[in-house]
């Protein structure tokens, strides 16, 4: 495994564009089938104004999409903060990952499953590695 602690935010950033490609090759056939067709849609219209008409497997997709634009951008900072501040250790790189792994499997379980019990724990779970990582950080800037 990579000894960088940059490389687990390549891989997320790898992720989200994996994400942004299961959104796209769903959500197209998805308007086609609901008689959709965006040329004549008004301007101004945004992806939550289809929530109502595409079927909730499809936007469970764009929903985590969405997400891997909300919290992981602190992650991105965060694992920065420690590369620049000599806090490449074995634990932040384990950390790191961990969170990595942790976001994928949560992509693919809200895309899929989406039974939101689990989906919180994954959530909570990859939560607590970002709050070790970020106290880490605190650390490594400060001292």
């Amino acid at each position: 495994m990579s000894q960088s602690l940059l490389a687990p935010g390549a891989v997320l950033a790898l992720w989200t564009i994996i994400m942004f490609g299961w959104v796209a090759a769903t959500r197209f056939p998805a308007l086609r089938k609901a008689g959709i067709d965006l040329s004549k849609a008004p301007p101004g219209g945004r992806g939550a104004d289809l929530e109502n008409i595409l079927p909730r497997e499809t936007n469970w997709k764009s929903h985590n999409y969405t997400h891997l634009l909300e919290q992981p951008t602190l992650f991105y900072a965060v694992i920065i903060f420690l590369h620049l501040s000599g806090g490449n250790t074995d634990l932040t790189r384990g950390l790191a990952w961990a969170y990595v792994v942790l976001r994928i499997i949560h992509s693919v379980w809200q895309a899929t499953v989406n039974r939101i019990p689990v989906r919180f724990i994954l959530f909570l779970l990859s939560t607590f590695c970002l709050l070790a990582l970020s106290l880490l950080a605190v650390i490594a800037t400060l001292g």
